[in-house]
């Protein structure tokens, strides 16, 4: 469609919804949340998803999701399946919707589950770009493929490999890390240097399912900072599960 007929279309609809006085607000499939068709200056329509605020599915999912809103830095480790990436993710993903952060920056380290890729094509972004993918789904539940893509587009949602982030600082902005068990205690340190005024941070990552042979990171730092007041550790365990009933009886047999 040409910009032309774009414009007509879109003239011909707010000529439509101004006669009848129809509301382009549409009830959302997912939790019970709602769809608002935006116009943006550069002429790329999107629809915005609104969810109600998120609420947990067990008692430790809603202690992570406090300390998340109370604290600065949160560390969410444990089994695999509690939803740490997951509420982070939704989270900072509101926060961005609503204007509250100019920013989220996505990282986790550069390390295959056993198994190694080889080199991947194009530039540092091309290359990030299969671990960024695992928090895309989160995105688009939460605020709808196009809006996400266009954020993505201008730059509001980054995906940053921490060998790149050296000399930078992160302000008013979350910053998530995921499988941060397979950083190392100086990754780690150069990650939360970044820190900058008005910055939220969450490292995510299950000790277990560790990957490297030297310490790790998540492990590390954890431990260092457990004691400051500005920081939470939140720990999940196999009971916390929500993926499935079967994943839950996986990581059971797993752990015995």
């Amino acid at each position: 469609m040409s910009r032309n007929s774009r414009k007509t279309h879109r003239n011909s609809r707010n000529n439509h919804n101004t006669n009848s006085g129809a509301d382009t607000t549409k009830p959302s499939r997912v939790n019970k949340g709602r769809r608002e068709v935006v116009e943006a200056e550069d002429e790329f329509d999107f629809e915005m998803l609104y969810h109600p605020p998120i609420r947990g599915m067990n008692a430790k999912q809603q202690e992570y999701i406090n300390a998340i809103n109370e604290s600065e830095l949160i560390f969410g480790t444990g089994a695999a399946g509690t939803g740490k990436t997951w509420i982070a993710t939704a989270m900072a993903a509101d926060m961005l919707r609503d204007k509250h952060i100019d920013r989220i920056i996505l990282t986790r380290p550069m390390v295959e589950a056993g198994e190694k890729m080889g080199a991947l094509p194009g530039e540092k972004e091309d290359k990030f770009a299969p671990y960024v993918e695992p928090f895309l789904d989160v995105f688009y539940e939460r605020l709808g493929k196009s809006f996400t893509h266009y954020l993505i587009k201008r730059g509001a949602i980054v995906g940053y490999p921490i060998a790149f982030m050296r000399s930078k600082t992160f302000k008013n902005a979350w910053i998530i890390c995921d499988e941060a068990q397979n950083t190392t205690p100086s990754q780690q340190e150069l990650l939360l240097t970044r820190i900058g005024n008005g910055t939220k941070t969450i490292i995510c990552g299950d000790r277990k399912q560790k990957d490297i042979s030297t310490q790790s990171g998540l492990v590390d730092a954890a431990n260092r900072l457990k004691h400051l007041s500005e920081v939470r550790v939140i720990e999940f365990g196999i009971e916390d599960c929500v993926r499935s009933g079967l994943v839950k009886k996986i990581l059971r047999c797993y752990d015995s």
